[in-house]
C-alpha cells in the first residue's frame, strides 16, 4: 500500500512545478539529512505531500525532487531526464510501441523499488503514462484529452 501512496503523491505533485511561497515547518532531523546529502542544493522549496516532506531543489544543473520520511530517511528521489538518457532497451521498446506518439515528459525515480522510469506519451486524443523497469514498459495511467 505504501508504494501506491508514494506514487500517487509523487505524480500529483511532480508533474506540476509549483513552489510554495511559505515553506512548512520541516522537522530538524529531516533538514539535517537533506543538508548532509545535498549540501550544494539551491532554490530549495519544501512542502508536505501525504506523510512525506517534499523538497524540490536545483542541484548540478538540474531540478530534483526528494521525498523524506518523518524520521529523516529518503523515501524517493526523482528528476526529469531526456528520453535519450533512458536505458537502450527501454528506448527501443518505446520507439517501437509508441512511434505515432510524442514524448512529453521523462522521469527517473529512485526509491524502495529500485530505479524506475515514467514516460508520458501523447497523441491528439490520448495521454499515456508508462512505467518502465530495466527492459519493459507497463501502462501506469491512460486518459483521454478534452
Amino acid at each position: 500500500m505504501k508504494p501506491i501512496l508514494i506514487a500517487v503523491a509523487f505524480f500529483a505533485s511532480t508533474f506540476t512545478k509549483s513552489f510554495a511561497a511559505n515553506d512548512p515547518a520541516v522537522q530538524p532531523i529531516v533538514l539535517k539529512s537533506f543538508n548532509t546529502t545535498f549540501a550544494n542544493a539551491t532554490e530549495v522549496a519544501w512542502s508536505l505531500s501525504q506523510d512525506f516532506y517534499k523538497a524540490q531543489f536545483y542541484l548540478n544543473g538540474q531540478y530534483v525532487t526528494a521525498y523524506y520520511n518523518t524520521d529523516g530517511s529518503i523515501a524517493m528521489l526523482a528528476r526529469h531526464i531526456a528520453a535519450t538518457s533512458l536505458p537502450m532497451m527501454l528506448q527501443t521498446t518505446l520507439k517501437a510501441n509508441y512511434k505515432n506518439q510524442w514524448i512529453t515528459d521523462v522521469l527517473e525515480v529512485t526509491g524502495e523499488n529500485g530505479l524506475q522510469y515514467y514516460v508520458t506519451v501523447e497523441d491528439a486524443d490520448t495521454k499515456v503514462i508508462l512505467k518502465g523497469y530495466s527492459t519493459t514498459w507497463s501502462m501506469y495511467q491512460k486518459s483521454r484529452k478534452d
